[in-house]
């Protein structure tokens, strides 16, 4: 005698059988990849192949740095909205988790950039971390209240 177990609730608008995933997120995550080994494999080429100077050099590698860990934190940041969204409520658009993750890379080259000085604390860090989890927290929720205004 076998015991089925009830299927794990879906999503809504999604089909029994289909996979929950918004098509908009297969691309979001071929974007991250994409971003992740262009970010990386270049950042790789430029700290081993250049002197550290004060011009293009140092630019190039905030703009790779944000490139690189952007394009990493998009599958990590997906999967957290996935995870922690109530069944009854719609997956977040791949906008969303997009600006969610270049909150994460912008953390990290203002944290690169304000090592350069040498004025990088943990309580810097902590406030510059509370700060953009503010401004997020404030960005989506007038984004919910404007989704629900719309129903």
């Amino acid at each position: 005698m076998t015991s089925r177990t009830p299927a794990p609730p879906s999503r809504p608008g999604s089909t029994p059988g289909t996979s929950s995933t918004p098509p908009d997120h297969v691309g979001l995550l071929l974007a991250a990849v994409t971003m992740m080994l262009t970010g990386w494999g270049s950042l790789y080429v430029l700290v081993t192949t250049r002197l550290p100077r004060i011009g293009g050099e140092l630019w190039l590698f905030f703009i790779l740095l944000l490139m690189a860990v952007t394009g990493t934190a998009i599958p990590v940041i997906r999967y957290l909205n996935v995870r922690f969204t109530p069944l009854e409520m719609e997956v977040p658009p791949g906008g969303v988790i997009v600006r969610q993750s270049v909150w994460v890379g912008l953390f990290v080259v203002t944290c690169a950039w304000m090592q350069i000085p040498r004025v990088l604390s943990l309580p810097l860090m902590l406030f510059l971390a509370v700060v953009l989890l503010v401004i997020e927290i404030f960005l989506r929720s007038r984004e919910l209240a404007a989704e629900r205004e719309n129903l």
